[in-house]
């Protein structure tokens, strides 16, 4: 059998044919702040899905997952996203049931991709794990007993609207010290900067994550340090993660993962030493096992199972 998983972002909606095993067979995609009404929004994807089906002889489909901003799993809209062009409520379900009598399954973008490594990479056979998304913010995805774990308003789980330092940096949520603001893209530079001018050095006007975990692994000091900072932020918000929800693995995915040991070595230490320890050695800390390029339309694609 076949789904249909769909990534809903700011400038691009992607598309993909996804076959029972994980593979995705073809994608499509449409831009996103084209539209600023719905119902030709939904039109236009429905076509995208139809031609897919058509162009690889798939005649049917268990049912079409949506991962987006503000996605909420109980009513199937998106509820005011900011990033949307299209405005409001949007009952996603109830305008895609016009065009397909196939179940319709959304919630936000990183609960998809937690539940996308559960149904296809490397949280297969756990039942209890926490994902971590670190990119442009920090999203979070927790499962419980082998369940998303969705709350009473279908919006549980914001783990990087956690205040990891009161009357810290100013978050877009409009509260402030939330961990998003530390350990995202934007607050690893953030830090950066705060430590080049705490040194006096200048700072280059261009610098992304990307930038500071390539001069980290050069053996730069200020970003070595910086990496240091970010991931004992990180590794106490992971720590606190654990006494709630007991998971038996922490996973993160997200460009400034990438860097590799100038975060996770010292990620694992501050991680250890924060963690309570009823919970030693019970929780692991694991990189996301599906491909950057895949991971929002298999997530969304996974998202079909919770309906069977």
């Amino acid at each position: 059998m076949y789904s249909i998983g769909i990534d809903i972002g700011g400038t691009n909606t992607d598309m993909g044919l996804v076959r029972e095993d994980g593979k995705i067979i073809a994608r499509s995609n449409i831009p996103t702040n084209a539209y600023t009404e719905l119902e030709p929004y939904v039109r236009d994807i429905m076509d995208s899905i139809s031609e897919l089906m058509k162009d690889n002889n798939v005649d049917a489909i268990e049912g079409i997952g949506i991962g987006a901003p503000n996605g909420n799993f109980y009513t199937g809209c998106v509820d005011n996203a900011p990033n949307l062009t299209i405005k409001g409520v949007l009952n996603f379900e109830q305008e895609m049931h016009k065009y397909m009598n196939v179940p319709v399954v959304l919630s936000n973008d990183a609960n998809a991709a937690a539940y996308g490594e559960m149904i296809y990479g490397g949280a297969k056979g756990l039942r209890h794990f926490i994902m971590f998304t670190l990119g442009t913010g920090v999203g979070s995805g927790i499962v419980v007993d082998g369940k998303l774990v969705h709350g009473s308003t279908g919006g549980a789980g914001e783990l990087g609207h956690n205040i990891l330092i009161p009357n810290g940096r100013q978050c877009s949520c409009g509260r402030k010290g939330c961990l998003e603001t530390y350990t995202s893209a934007r607050g690893i530079v953030q830090t950066y900067r705060e430590l080049k001018a705490e040194k006096g050095e200048p700072c280059p006007e261009k610098v992304d994550s990307k930038m500071i975990g390539d001069m980290a692994n050069q053996g730069d000091p200020t970003a070595l340090k910086t990496w240091e900072v970010v991931a004992d932020q990180l590794g106490l918000a992971m720590a606190n993660s654990v006494t709630f929800s007991a998971p038996e693995a922490i996973f993160l995915m997200g460009g400034p993962t990438k860097v590799g040991d100038p975060l996770l070595k010292p990620l694992q230490k501050a991680f250890d030493k924060y963690l309570l320890n009823i919970y030693e050695g019970s929780c692991h800390i694991r990189m996301s096992e599906l491909k950057a390029n895949e991971v929002a339309i298999l997530g969304a694609a996974a998202l079909i199972k919770m309906k069977q």
